[in-house]
């Protein structure tokens, strides 16, 4: 059963380094959370080794800007690791699959126009009938409803297109409230025959990547934190790690008013895979 605390510092004791999701545990896309940006900074004041870990399409110097703009500063904590840069990483090594697999010509989604998903890659930009591959970093808030699409992928799916989803979320964050993200629109295309090939949370491709920026650490002390028990959780898990889910993200309406919080969870979880060692309101120290 999960065991719900009221503070990091109940269980700092058990790991050594923190994996810590971006939107739902930091900040829910305005600016970093107080008690976040204080629980951070206590986390590194006593030599934990933090690395923020996200499924964003974006490089990592994207998102570094970000969350300094929001009240984060980077001298905090210990970097960033996107989705959107093992996928950069990849397609730039080509020695594994799914990025053996793909050619040079590439039909690029991304969020507000952005190329640095792409920049410095051996990679010719196309329209969607003429990509050899497509690489969904990101989508515009109007773009987000997948059944816009339905009609422009169709072909793609039928010519056996792989599609690279560097950002398997289902939903996020917006000003209008939750939204479709882009893996709602990866899976839309596998709805049309589409082969999709996932890199983010809860991908194990995301956590060796995370595991190897942090040097190879026991497993066993490191923590992962972060609202979806599909992502995080799940993830987490997989990798071997510890998981901490805050229960004020994007399971917050389908646990508020809860009187048993571990025995929801429990529920919500459904198995094992996606059940978190710990739980906890937010990030709070």
């Amino acid at each position: 059963m999960t065991q719900v605390i009221t503070g990091l510092q109940q269980i700092a004791d058990r790991f050594d380094h923190v994996l810590l999701d971006q939107y739902g545990v930091l900040h829910h896309g305005k600016d970093v959370f107080a008690e976040a940006r204080d629980c951070v900074a206590a986390l590194h004041e006593r030599g934990k080794r933090i690395l923020v870990l996200t499924n964003s399409g974006k490089r990592p110097e994207d998102n570094l800007e970000r969350l300094a703009k929001k009240g984060l500063p980077a001298e905090s904590y210990d970097g960033v690791l996107s989705s959107g840069e093992v996928a950069w990483q990849g397609l730039r090594d080509r020695k594994a699959v799914p990025f053996t697999q793909v050619g040079r010509r590439c039909f690029l989604l991304s969020r507000d126009g952005d190329r640095g998903v792409v920049d410095g890659l051996d990679l010719e930009l196309v329209a969607l009938g003429a990509a050899e591959f497509i690489l969904l970093a990101g989508l515009d808030d109007d773009q987000a409803d997948p059944g816009a699409w339905t009609d422009r992928p169709a072909g793609a799916a039928a010519r056996n297109v792989l599609m690279i989803c560097a950002n398997p979320d289902i939903t996020m964050f917006s000003p209008q409230g939750l939204l479709p993200a882009p893996g709602a629109l990866a899976q839309s295309y596998e709805g049309l025959g589409g082969k999709v090939a996932y890199i983010g949370k809860p991908y194990r491709i995301m956590f060796e990547a995370a595991l190897q920026a942090l040097g190879n650490p026991d497993p066993r002390r490191v923590l992962m934190v972060g609202d979806s028990l599909d992502h995080d959780i799940l993830g987490g898990r997989g990798a071997g790690i510890l998981t901490l889910l805050t229960t004020s993200g994007v399971h917050r309406e389908a646990l508020a008013g809860s009187t048993d919080l571990a025995a929801s969870i429990r529920r919500l979880a459904g198995s094992e895979a996606r059940m978190p060692h710990w739980a906890i309101d937010r990030l709070v120290w």
